[in-house]
């Protein structure tokens, strides 16, 4: 292979649904180009795909894999993307660097609607993409013919597609079976056998007219951006397939059209024929390249890291895609030495000496650049950041504690890196709390990650639902008398304070303003009041922090020889101690500004899911970023969030998704007030409010 010529390489990702077959399709396609001499499979666990432990215990893809191999000449570069929404910035940060992405779907029209968040990020990005029905074999035909069903299936598909669908093949089935296909482009008919190529049949008599109408249905959307192609359809001139294949793959180049395939990965059906048209019509790195605004033919090297592993054995591995130039091994990219180059197929690393533009390849020990970030060996300053997907905001939460105390000084190095490895998690030191929370995208991301830490950094946690921070406040204003007096030999204590104790309006906070008249209470002194009055607060008479109070010193006496600072911090504790009871406290929960979307057939589930977790609903509109989808926006108290992105992902069949910050504290009804209470013990702040 010509290592400096990126015409020869494709980078196409695997992309779909849980379940759809990718990892599967992955496993044939390196299987059909002779990567690999025996196929794997899923339930078993030794797939190249699901090379992770964590994968292989929940035979499910939960982070990027890399396969390289090579076919008639032209090296392909494979990226199998997780299916399941929580792990989804995996596959968008991957998507970035791809020249195509193969979508895979399962032949259930009733599940196509699952691929409409992938399908808006590819087209936002303006990656090409393919559809591949995987698992046709499992499709039940009728009378011999499989057109029905294979026709549901696209109408479903276009109704989540923006670009147009342009069906590459048509089914042939016998009996209630599929048995092979109709190539649209040659009108050849096929054969499949499994594990082994399709053999090319005459075109049945019985399925002329339908694979006709088809072919006619392709060459029509073709010609939409061909006017060369539409004068020759209107004159009744047939067109060479050599300029059907060049329009299939200008327009798939840009990202004008999506062609179809279908196909049974796991008996090898249709993944030849997928290959070879991904061979001849995906774009290549330069067009990428440019798609991008880069020059793929500038010598300055320019890269970008797509996933970031730490490896047991070899410490930290950037899965990189090269933009320009050529990177060597030992090549110092923002000032970090490259620690080798490498090409992958799962977990397996060849070694290479160089990688050019166009590459996908891990590069060694690049310690501190993250995920996303631009890689130039030019003084380690990149002339220009290159895009990255946006970050998914987290959505569920627990609460994390070493099984072992003596672990926590190392819990902080393991998460850093855990987020390195996966930025969709984040985590904090609750400043109410003192909760170490570690955020993500669902209860299944979490379980991954608290299965990273235990099994690469020897942390095994434990986990509980996170405390809702409430906080109290009062609604009745008196006044408190506190005096400490304290005598032990020699020098005693006293300090003696009178307080006005005041609600504030909501939001304002905490004011501490002083009276005194005449210095009954010496300015040196003052500061303890208000430090004493701080202290208090912060454990109110509900057992919360207290917020929206008021405190003004209004008198007081000092001794000329016992009083002192600490004295009057004392009085000023005994004081609200004395009087926050009297102000009829209340509790406060956190509400928080939500923003839910999801498809319009599920605006009235979601209202419904909002209102009944006691939230209040603002407004609902049409998105107009995303035709089909609704916004609605509202307000809902943190104590209801916990797990209503598994409630809202179950109503929308996964799809639906929503933004939240806090935005307001607000009194909690009296009946749930008094559970919460009763929960916490009246005080000690250990509750979840559920």
């Amino acid at each position: 292979m010509n290592e400096k010529g990126n015409s020869t390489t494709r980078n196409v990702a695997i992309v779909g649904p849980y379940l759809s077959g990718k990892t599967t399709l992955l496993e044939s396609l390196l299987f059909v180009t002779g990567a690999i001499s025996r196929k794997g499979n899923v339930k078993d666990g030794n797939t190249v795909g699901d090379s992770a432990a964590e994968s292989r215990d929940r035979k499910m893809t939960v982070e990027v894999t890399s396969a390289s191999t090579v076919y008639q000449d032209i090296r392909f570069n494979f990226i199998d993307c997780p299916g399941s929404v929580e792990f989804a910035q995996e596959t968008y940060n991957a998507l970035v660097g791809v020249d195509a992405a193969v979508v895979v779907c399962e032949p259930v029209s009733d599940r196509v609607l699952t691929l409409a968040p992938l399908f808006k990020f590819l087209d936002d990005w303006e990656i090409p993409h393919l559809i591949f029905i995987n698992k046709l074999d499992r499709l039940t035909c009728e009378g011999g013919t499989c057109g029905q069903p294979y026709r549901q299936i696209l109408d479903a598909l276009k109704a989540v597609s923006t670009r147009p669908l342009v069906p590459h093949q048509y089914p042939i089935g016998k009996g209630e079976q599929l048995i092979g296909f109709i190539d649209l482009v040659t009108e050849q008919a096929y054969h499949y056998h499994p594990g082994a190529p399709a053999d090319p049949v005459p075109l049945p008599d019985s399925l002329k007219e339908q694979e006709h109408a088809a072919r006619e249905e392709m060459l029509e959307a073709l010609a939409d951006f061909d006017d060369h192609l539409l004068e020759e359809l209107l004159e009744e001139i047939e067109p060479p397939q050599e300029e059907i294949v060049q329009d299939l793959k200008m327009e798939l180049g840009a990202d004008l059209i999506v062609p179809v395939f279908l196909g049974a990965a796991e008996q090898d059906y249709g993944v030849r024929h997928l290959i070879d048209a991904l061979l001849r019509e995906a774009p290549t790195p330069e067009t990428t390249a440019e798609r991008r605004g880069l020059d793929g033919k500038t010598e300055t090297p320019m890269a970008q890291v797509l996933k970031t592993y730490y490896t047991p054995q070899g410490g930290k591995l950037s899965l990189v895609r090269v933009w320009q130039g050529q990177l060597t091994d030992g090549i110092v990219l923002n000032g970090v030495r490259a620690g080798g180059l490498y090409r992958m197929l799962g977990q397996q690393q060849q070694s290479v000496q160089a990688a050019a533009a166009g590459e996908i390849v891990a590069i060694g020990r690049l310690e501190s650049i993250p995920t996303g970030k631009t890689l130039t060996a030019e003084n380690g300053k990149a002339a220009k950041e290159l895009p990255t997907a946006d970050a998914i905001a987290p959505v569920y939460a627990l609460a994390i504690t070493p099984e072992n105390r003596k672990d926590e000084v190392k819990l902080s190095s393991a998460v850093t890196k855990l987020l390195e490895e996966d930025p969709s998690l984040a985590w904090e030191q609750h400043g109410d709390t003192h909760e170490i929370i570690l955020w993500g995208q669902g209860e299944i991301h979490l379980q991954v990650a608290l299965d990273r830490l235990r099994r690469k950094y020897n942390l095994p946690m434990t986990t509980h639902l996170p405390r809702v921070p409430y906080k109290e406040t009062i609604r009745k204003q008196i006044s408190s008398h506190g005096r400490y007096k304290h005598q032990s030999g020699g020098h005693g204590q006293f300090g003696d304070v009178y307080l006005d104790i005041k609600p504030l309006s909501r939001g304002e906070g905490f004011n501490f303003s002083e009276t005194i008249v005449g210095g009954v209470v010496p300015k040196q002194y003052i500061p303890g009041v208000e430090i004493g009055v701080r202290e208090y607060l912060s454990h109110g008479p509900l057992g919360f922090p207290v917020v929206d109070v008021a405190v003004t010193l209004t008198n007081g006496s000092y001794h000329s020889v016992d009083s002192s600072e600490q004295a009057f911090k004392q009085a000023a504790r005994l004081a609200m101690t004395e009087g926050m009871p009297k102000c009829e406290p209340t509790l406060l929960e956190p509400i928080m500004s939500i923003e839910v979307s999801a498809p319009n057939e599920f605006t009235s589930k979601v209202l419904q899911l909002l209102t009944g977790r006691r939230g209040q609903i603002l407004n609902y509109e049409g998105r107009e970023d995303w035709p089909g989808w609704d916004c609605v926006s509202g307000y809902l108290p943190q104590a209801e969030m916990h797990d209503f992105i598994i409630e809202l992902r179950s109503l929308t069949l996964g799809t639906g998704f929503f933004n939240w910050k806090y935005d307001h504290l607000q009194e909690v009804p009296g009946k749930l007030a008094e559970n919460v209470l009763a929960t916490t013990g009246n005080g000690n702040g250990n509750g979840n409010g559920r």
